[in-house]
């Protein structure tokens, strides 16, 4: 039986945690394509994990780009439970520094493929609910793992989720500060939806970067400003990483990992074969 394991999604950087030991490259075929890359298995402080580079292994594909359905089809595939996104931002609001970790709990959708962001279709209907889009447990759990790092950490806070790859314009990044915005990235809404649907807990640990171009006092967000606070921000998220993973549970029984119960509206019995194939990780406990 597959162990339930615990994702981690995030730079290439992240793997070189101290204590990820047995580690393997394993590959892994999906019904929606490829992922982003291979998934390096192993153990960290006693418990299996499996982590993905986000954009690949040498930074090789566009936020627009990402295939977040191989990516989570993956994921279920290989016994993930929980899956800890760990990506960069920029900051909407002043009280949110570079460096700063703001630990999301809702998304504004400002990307054009809602499609690709859902399983379901071709012959099954689904709608989860998703008015809360982020796993509260596992999202306190990080926060407690943060404090006790010292981080400078903001437990709560609204995502933007913009397509890029060009970076907002000011008249953009000023309306997202003036309506209450905290942060704005690229990339985890739809990570969050998939997860969802897959019935995998789902947090994202939001790492700041800049103040992104609305704060006029400020330079504008550059690439090197970006990695060179990645840099900075890398050590720390290793560190909470290590900290937090043996705290989760033994077993998956938070409500996300039942988010399917009374989301499918299609009669098992008009469920086309294919897709029902297609399915198999994230419909295994209806069929």
């Amino acid at each position: 039986m597959t162990p339930h394991r615990i994702g981690i999604i995030g730079g290439s950087g992240l793997y070189s945690i101290e204590g990820f030991t047995r580690q393997k490259w394993v590959k892994v075929k999906t019904p929606f394509g490829d992922p982003s890359d291979a998934f390096l298995t192993g153990e960290l402080a006693g418990r299996e994990v499996v982590f993905l580079p986000r954009h690949a292994r040498g930074h090789r594909i566009l936020p627009g780009e990402l295939n977040h359905r191989a990516n989570l089809w993956a994921m279920k595939k290989l016994g993930v439970q929980w899956i800890i996104s760990v990506s960069a931002v920029g900051s909407l609001q002043a009280k949110l520094k570079p460096c700063d970790i703001v630990l999301v709990d809702q998304f504004i959708d400002r990307t054009k493929r809602p499609v690709e962001h859902s399983f379901f279709g071709r012959g099954i209907v689904a709608h989860i609910a998703f008015a809360d889009p982020i796993c509260d447990e596992l999202r306190q759990l990080l926060h407690k793992a943060a404090k006790a790092e010292k981080a400078r950490v903001h437990n709560g806070g609204t995502y933007v989720n913009m397509e890029g790859p060009a970076f907002s314009t000011r008249a953009e990044s000023l309306a997202n500060h003036r309506d209450g915005h905290d942060v704005i990235g690229m990339t985890n809404l739809g990570e969050a939806k998939c997860a969802r649907e897959a019935e995998i807990a789902y947090a994202t640990m939001a790492m700041v970067t800049d103040y992104d171009c609305w704060k006029v006092d400020e330079a504008h967000v550059t690439l090197d400003m970006i990695i060179a606070n990645l840099h900075r921000n890398a050590g720390q998220a290793k560190a909470i990483l290590s900290r937090v993973i043996p705290t989760l549970p033994s077993e998956p029984n938070w409500p996300c990992h039942d988010a399917l119960r009374n989301a499918i509206m299609t009669e098992k019995s008009l469920w086309p074969a294919a897709t029902r194939k297609a399915l198999g990780p994230i419909l295994q406990k209806y069929t």
